[in-house]
């Protein structure tokens, strides 16, 4: 493909996907800063290699931003890292803004607490909803290891989300953890 021809297709995919991509970005890194840092390695690295596209331009990025985030994770040991925990308050008849941000906080320090391979297939099949197989071919594994990270990233995560989970009927409140406890 000729180099206008493919600089024309990613400023049309940035455009239109441009606002998803870094929400995805920032999920896979943790935090708005981190994830703008992540998907401009990725665009970066991109536009090194855009003669090597073949297909879809936003699937090439996507799997360079899942790469690079793995890689990030490994290098820096971030996935073994326990994050503190936030209290939740108990519900109330109000919706409290505040107990949306603190519940959104406590997924993502949940997140961040699965090995890369599975959080990158959560954020794949749960955020972005991409099929099984789609997630294979980003990955670059089995339709077999998707479905096994998958589960396992999702049974650890009910795991680690127990203690916020209410309690059933007549069990009495539900658990709370405090700030630096896991």
């Amino acid at each position: 493909m000729p180099d206008q021809l493919i600089d024309h297709q990613l400023e049309r995919l940035l455009a239109d996907r441009g606002s998803h991509l870094l929400r995805t970005a920032v999920l896979l890194a943790g935090n708005h800063q981190d994830g703008e840092d992540l998907l401009q390695a990725a665009l970066e690295r991109l536009l090194r290699r855009r003669r090597r596209i073949e297909g879809s331009a936003e699937a090439y990025l996507r799997r360079i931003l899942y790469n690079l985030a793995a890689d990030g994770w490994r290098r820096g040991g971030a996935w073994a890292r326990k994050l503190p925990l936030v209290q939740f308050s108990q519900p109330t008849a109000v919706p409290d803004l505040a107990d949306a941000v603190d519940l959104r906080d406590a997924l993502i320090r949940i997140l961040w607490q699965l090995s890369p391979q599975q959080r990158a297939v959560v954020v794949l099949r749960y955020w972005e909803q991409l099929t099984e197989a789609e997630i294979a071919d980003v990955l670059g594994c089995t339709e077999g290891t998707v479905k096994t990270a998958a589960w396992r990233g999702l049974n650890q995560m009910r795991k680690l989300a127990a203690p916020w989970l209410p309690a059933p009927a007549g069990v009495g409140p539900a658990l709370t953890m405090k700030e630096g406890t896991s």
